[in-house]
């Protein structure tokens, strides 16, 4: 029963600290917090991916059904529905990943000594390379879902709300390696990531991977093992990519890092989602 109770508050807590979810009054106090509490609830960062991924694949499905049934061609209505499903996570997380994204991109592009860089990601003003950044990544977003539904058959629409329910999970699960291999660097008093610097627990570590086996279970069933395969050697390739970016420019990560590893790591995953059948 304690491991139950444990369970719940660090999910909530993660809930609290990645979305825009209310948890509050009682339940707020039940939870509690703590920097340990937190550094545990990393653990459950792919879980809140379910969350996210179901809301916008819901999203995306109910749109494309609207619009194809009002007569709107299945790629034109397929682009609507991305760009509503992309809106729709960034009301549930506060854009907390994508501003993430932007910070780095204003930060690794606007100076290439160390020092500099970090200061320019603690700015809260958006410069040229974060605003590039935010554009092309959800630009590429929206083309890879509208492309991933033109790609599809008779179970066209569920394989897509599958694909992007564990893009969502599985790319949650990525950042927490650099958190497990990279030292955590910038200004630890002002830092809100902090609490999640120290090296994250096997255990934790364990309670993600847990969250993320039914999202490539899934995947697996729904849109065939070539591509479930392609579409994570795809996602693992650009963590190792993001890993020795971080290393080599900032010497350690960061929150933003983070955020921007998880934005990297959707794409990454439906890229090779699009790109399987040339594997076939």
């Amino acid at each position: 029963m304690s491991a139950i109770r444990h369970f719940f508050r660090h999910f909530l807590l993660a809930l609290q600290f990645f979305t825009r979810v209310p948890v509050t009054g009682r339940l707020a106090s039940w939870v509690g917090y703590s920097p340990q509490m937190l550094r545990a609830s990393a653990g459950h960062f792919p879980g809140i991916g379910w969350l996210v991924g179901c809301v916008a694949a819901g999203v995306f499905a109910l749109t494309w059904w609207a619009l194809t049934l009002a007569g709107h061609s299945s790629q034109a209505s397929a682009w609507v529905a991305a760009v509503l499903s992309t809106l729709a996570t960034v009301l549930v997380t506060g854009g907390f990943h994508e501003d993430g994204l932007a910070d780095v991109a204003d930060g690794l592009g606007g100076s290439l000594q160390r020092e500099r860089a970090l200061v320019i990601m603690k700015d809260s003003r958006v410069g040229a390379f974060g605003v590039l950044a935010l554009v092309l990544v959800l630009a590429l977003k929206f083309a890879l879902l509208a492309l991933l539904t033109g790609q599809g058959g008779q179970g066209m629409l569920q394989g897509v709300a599958v694909a992007i329910v564990a893009a969502h999970v599985l790319s949650r699960f990525a950042p927490l390696w650099l958190i497990r291999w990279l030292p955590h660097v910038g200004d630890d008093a002002t830092s809100k990531s902090k609490p999640l610097a120290d090296q994250i627990s096997a255990s934790a570590l364990g309670a993600a991977f847990l969250w993320s086996i039914p999202a490539i279970a899934l995947v697996w069933c729904a849109i065939g093992a070539i591509k479930t395969v392609v579409s994570l050697v795809f996602l693992m390739l650009t963590l190792a990519w993001m890993y020795r970016w971080f290393q080599r420019r900032l010497q350690g990560f960061t929150g933003d890092c983070l955020g921007a590893t998880q934005q990297v790591g959707e794409l990454a995953f439906y890229l090779g989602l699009a790109l399987a059948p040339a594997f076939s």
